[in-house]
């Protein structure tokens, strides 16, 4: 407690213990990235240019394949310059921003999710009085909701964990500001502290996930009943892609922020942490687009006008030249 100093940068440990990695690390969280980029574009693209996609589901499909690129934007490029680099080190006011939009954008997520399933319940439960259930202002409102409910939730763990004084040691046991390794540089970080900030992740975590199950119950309850074999087949396959991200979403983050934790952990942390900020945004539209029949037509279209126009675009431009 006497050795407290002033913190005002961080070092961003991440994979310096695994130097010989580095460049295999590189490339391959580099071509996942681009193809990241390149699939939750694709899918925004293909939303807006598709007018047979202009629906509730695919507006929070859209909402939600921007939230999880702004993601990647917050984590995944500074972590392909420190793999890099020499220098890893990063300011306090930079680990606070980056903190704050990595759980702002997280909380985001899940909150879409939550609307997601609310949406295809009422497409299930009401399907005759859906348009008027469903409008654009209720969509826009519940992507509203997710935003604010994910930025207000951000703020408060931010300004609980930068409020704390940091020692001597500013050595972050991660390749980004997550809570658990910047919380342990912490000289006077409470019980009490540490109970919030894990109420706050099991508040994200926890309530959007109980928001998702309640209408998956309700739908459950509704389809078996269904009289005919193939209702009961369309109807599941149109959330079957929806549950499918929302396990693989939930699986990682709820073993990394509600499992117990020990001074053993950091590594595997670390670990899980590359797959829900690298495998995780790199298999949602994975799966959007090869379980969805509308999207996969979709894509082929666009792509296909895309693929088609080029051509002409050479010609002309090389005409004017």
């Amino acid at each position: 407690m006497g050795n407290r100093t002033a913190v005002s940068t961080f070092l961003l440990w991440g994979f310096s213990s695994f130097p010989d990695l580095h460049s295999l690390l590189f490339v391959a969280v580099f071509f996942s990235h681009v193809t990241i980029l390149a699939a939750n574009v694709s899918i925004m693209v293909t939303i807006k240019l598709s007018h047979n996609l202009h629906t509730p589901m695919y507006f929070f499909l859209c909402g939600l394949s921007f939230s999880e690129t702004c993601t990647t934007m917050v984590i995944i490029p500074r972590m392909l310059v420190d793999l890099l680099s020499e220098s890893k080190t990063i300011s306090l006011p930079e680990c606070a921003t980056q903190m704050f939009f990595f759980f702002g954008l997280g909380a985001n997520n899940c909150f879409i999710l939550a609307a997601m399933s609310y949406d295809r319940y009422t497409a299930i439960h009401s399907p005759l009085h859906y348009p008027i259930l469903m409008t654009r202002k209720i969509c826009f409102q519940l992507m509203m909701a997710s935003c604010v409910v994910g930025t207000v939730v951000s703020l408060c763990i931010v300004i609980i964990v930068f409020n704390l004084s940091f020692c001597n040691s500013s050595t972050i046991q991660h390749f980004f500001c997550d809570i658990a390794p910047v919380v342990s540089l912490a000289c006077d970080y409470t019980f009490f502290q540490e109970m919030v900030l894990l109420a706050f992740t099991a508040f994200v975590l926890m309530g959007s996930f109980i928001l998702i199950m309640i209408p998956y119950v309700f739908i459950v309850s509704i389809v078996v009943k269904m009289p005919s074999a193939r209702g009961r087949y369309k109807a599941f396959s149109t959330c079957s892609s929806h549950l499918t991200v929302v396990f693989i979403h939930y699986g990682f983050a709820c073993f990394v922020y509600l499992r117990p934790k020990n001074s053993d952990s950091s590594r595997e942390d670390m670990l899980m942490a590359l797959t829900y900020t690298v495998l995780t945004p790199l298999l949602n539209p994975i799966v959007y687009s090869l379980r969805n029949k509308e999207m996969q037509i979709a894509l082929r279209k666009v792509l296909g006008s895309v693929i088609g126009h080029f051509p002409q675009m050479v010609n002309k431009r090389a005409q004017n030249i």
